[in-house]
């Protein structure tokens, strides 16, 4: 016989176009053993309130879509066991620090918008071999270690949503942005460094981070983005001091996909 027990959900409502405020809704409901929040949530959907509103994809962890604020704390409601949370009561809430879009689904425009401002993929000076490849960019292993741990992040946006900054500063780029540009930045194939860091180096880059390290505690991958802002400013500093010695010039890149775009790419070292 399956093991279950009765749990409360509290969960946020908000529809902007009809609610004047948030409000929250209570659902008893039966949960067993491996029922995940996400899993929960579905239930109540389909068998108490047609209504709720929630966002989801893969159900195995690997998309972010369904990254909600769970008891308090941001996490994925695919990959949180509503029993292993150990309470009869579960609160589910949106990511903090982003605009509701109806419910527990948020807008992440704005994100996406700051991740687009640090071309967020390989910049290559050799236009030719971008635009008609013979080959693979080879790496070593030592190199490929070198970004590896940063790279598994998912863009979830549990460490925007924990972010101290973030809540106090709208313009800041935030973890997971600021986690790419230093995964790319230690990228051996890559030689668009300094044109981010002309993004990065800002009131609004990687200088606003406090290292609370609260996107660190959340990320559900293990990736450690306050660790990458922080070898993200050694990079800048070493940039700043070698600036005198480097010579500029222009050549064109393709920052993105079927577009042509003129950008400042300095002489190697």
């Amino acid at each position: 016989m399956v093991e279950e027990r009765e749990v409360t959900f509290r969960v946020f409502r908000y529809n902007p176009r009809e609610d004047v405020a948030p409000h929250w809704e209570k659902y008893e409901i039966k949960v067993t053993k491996e029922m995940s929040v996400l899993d929960c949530l579905l239930k109540i959907k389909e068998e108490l309130d047609p209504t709720l509103t929630l966002r989801y994809s893969c159900r195995q962890a690997i998309c972010g879509s369904c990254g909600l604020i769970i008891n308090g704390k941001p996490r994925l409601a695919c990959y949180t066991r509503a029993l292993e949370l150990d309470s009869d009561v579960i609160e589910v809430a949106p990511l903090k620090n982003v605009k509701v879009i109806k419910d527990l689904v948020t807008d992440f425009a704005p994100l996406f918008e700051k991740e687009r401002r640090i071309y967020p993929y390989l910049m290559r000076k050799d236009l030719d071999e971008v635009n008609e490849p013979t080959g693979f960019y080879r790496q070593s292993e030592k190199d490929l270690l070198e970004y590896l741990e940063f790279a598994n992040c998912i863009e979830c946006g549990l460490c925007y949503a924990a972010c101290p900054v973030v809540a106090t500063d709208p313009l800041y780029l935030g973890p997971f942005v600021l986690n790419r540009v230093y995964r790319l930045c230690a990228d051996s194939r890559d030689q668009g460094t300094d044109v981010r860091l002309e993004v990065v180096d800002s009131d609004h880059g990687c200088w606003r981070c406090h290292f609370a390290a609260a996107c660190s505690d959340v990320c559900p991958k293990g990736v450690d983005p306050a660790k990458a802002i922080q070898f993200l400013k050694r990079i800048v500093v070493k940039r700043h001091v070698l600036r005198s010695k480097i010579t500029e010039r222009t050549v064109e890149v393709v920052p993105i996909p079927h577009t042509k775009q003129k950008v400042e790419l300095p002489e190697e070292d």
